[in-house]
């Protein structure tokens, strides 16, 4: 029997909270986990408010539920100093970036990557749901606002170093001497959130039988008359 929603985001809010209770027990900076978790706080007030109004499928949630756990490990420890390296190495005795070929710490690159692969599809979930988007739209659309909030995380990151400055900004920067990294954690959340829609539609091509008729019908033009100033005009002839 399939479990009940209800009963299904009590587990994993009761998860995460044991989660997050356990890391915020001495982090590596406390003033930085307190910066990392803002953004955690208003996203789960969303999550809680939106509950009863959009109710969204379990597989949105435990995507949702995934993220913000990898996000509370890098909140801990700061994500430049995840020590994922030393967990790998008491298990088989050589390091992960040795086993790769990594030269950093690339814990932040890979929970980058995770935003898009992870939120992309509860994105869209809402778009198709509160937007009604179909066929083309309703992938690209998902792609385009994991993108575009990934710069914005950018600018808030810059806009944090520059406002609190110091060893407090730079770890929650946490360039590693990268010049180019906020333009590497845009491109790998792009591609993550890339890779969820490819995987969402080649599911739906495979179940969905009318797949194809629903794409081109998204690409077809509803409204044949030109907007801007021919609609100005049209809209100051109604009201005389």
């Amino acid at each position: 029997m399939t479990i009940s929603h209800h009963r299904y985001l009590l587990i994993l809010a009761l998860l995460f909270c044991a989660e997050w209770i356990v890391l915020a027990i001495d982090p590596l900076y406390r003033k930085d986990w307190v910066l990392e978790n803002v953004l955690v706080v208003v996203s789960v007030f969303v999550l809680a408010v939106s509950y009863k109004r959009l109710l969204l499928s379990r597989v949105s949630y435990t995507l949702i539920f995934v993220f913000l756990c990898l996000h509370e490990i890098g909140a801990h420890y700061t994500y430049a100093e995840v020590p994922y390296d030393r967990w790998f190495q008491a298990f088989t005795g050589q390091t992960f970036n040795e086993l790769v070929g990594w030269e950093r710490n690339n814990f932040d690159r890979v929970v980058h990557f995770c935003y898009g692969l992870l939120l992309a599809y509860p994105v869209r979930e809402i778009f198709l749901r509160v937007a009604d988007v179909r066929g083309f739209w309703g992938y690209f659309l998902p792609l385009d606002l994991t993108m575009s909030t990934s710069m914005i995380y950018e600018l808030i990151e810059w806009g944090a170093a520059e406002l609190f400055g110091g060893d407090l900004g730079m770890a929650y920067l946490g360039t590693q001497g990268d010049v180019w990294d906020g333009h590497k954690d845009m491109a790998l959340a792009s591609l993550g959130a890339l890779v969820a829609m490819m995987i969402t539609g080649l599911l739906n091509s495979y179940l969905q039988r009318d797949f194809a008729q629903e794409w081109n019908e998204s690409l077809r033009v509803k409204h044949t008359e030109p907007l801007g100033e021919d609609e100005i005009a049209r809209l100051l002839e109604k009201r005389q």
